[in-house]
């Protein structure tokens, strides 16, 4: 196992992931030291699961939420505790086993070579990626550099990503949003607009299907509503800011 860092984590929202998560859990725990996973009042037994691994391994910890109360939720829950334990940053991947647990140490080495910076990762998909989702996510990477004035977000969706904890942290007690699905994409304009780069990292994704072990919770109705909701306030948002964006931007350029 990799040698313990005391300033980056990774961690990992999760809610019913069934029995995958212990895949994913184990894969990431070949990358890196250490490993959070935050279960987010699961009902499928993967919390007992989880335990069971982390009591044989002294680089997992297990979160345990009473209630579900969303992926962003989760997360800050993992933030703020890891803050308070003294580490910086915190890599966040989902646990079904989508994202490649085997660029953890690049990410981490990205981030380390840049810690003001969030290190986003752009997803290279796979032919069973549903067309859908691929091309309806084009529509709010186009919002999110609307929003940022193009200061680079590469994918505003994609999960498997660096954030340094405390720019993150404060700006999601700054306001009541970014608690469920829209956590991702929020996440990455908010920072922007907070003045936090984005360094931008190929990562392949991989979708399975329910004979593999795949479990989604995306549902297509509610979550493009949530989407669209979340757009509409974060352009209201950009409007606001759109002067101090633009001088940010001829300060760049100059």
């Amino acid at each position: 196992m990799p040698a313990a860092s005391s300033t980056h984590l990774v961690l990992i929202p999760s809610f019913n992931p069934g029995r995958k998560v212990l895949e994913t859990v184990r894969a990431a725990r070949a990358q890196w030291t250490p490993v959070w996973v935050v279960v987010d009042g699961s009902t499928d037994g993967s919390a007992d699961w989880l335990r069971e691994l982390a009591a044989q391994d002294t680089g997992l910890r297990v979160i345990v939420q009473p209630s579900n109360q969303g992926k962003g939720a989760a997360v800050l829950a993992g933030l703020e505790l890891a803050a308070r334990e003294g580490f910086t940053h915190a890599l966040t991947m989902d646990s079904d086993g989508q994202h490649p647990s085997e660029l953890i140490p690049r990410f981490m080495q990205a981030s380390q070579n840049a810690p003001a910076a969030m290190v986003l990762g752009v997803p290279i998909f796979g032919a069973e990626a549903p067309r859908l989702r691929v091309l309806g996510r084009k529509i709010s990477n186009g919002w999110a550099n609307l929003e940022t004035l193009g200061m680079g977000i590469g994918d505003s969706l994609y999960g498997f990503r660096v954030y340094p904890i405390a720019p993150l942290a404060r700006v999601m007690r700054g306001q009541r949003f970014m608690r469920r699905f829209d956590f991702d994409p929020e996440a990455a304009v908010r920072l922007c607009w907070a003045g936090v780069r984005p360094v931008n990292l190929p990562a392949p994704v991989r979708y399975f299907t329910p004979e593999e072990g795949g479990v989604s919770h995306f549902k297509y109705l509610r979550d493009n509503t949530l989407l669209t909701w979340m757009h509409t306030r974060l352009f209201l948002g950009f409007l606001c800011r759109l002067p101090l964006l633009l001088w940010r931007s001829l300060l760049g350029r100059g």
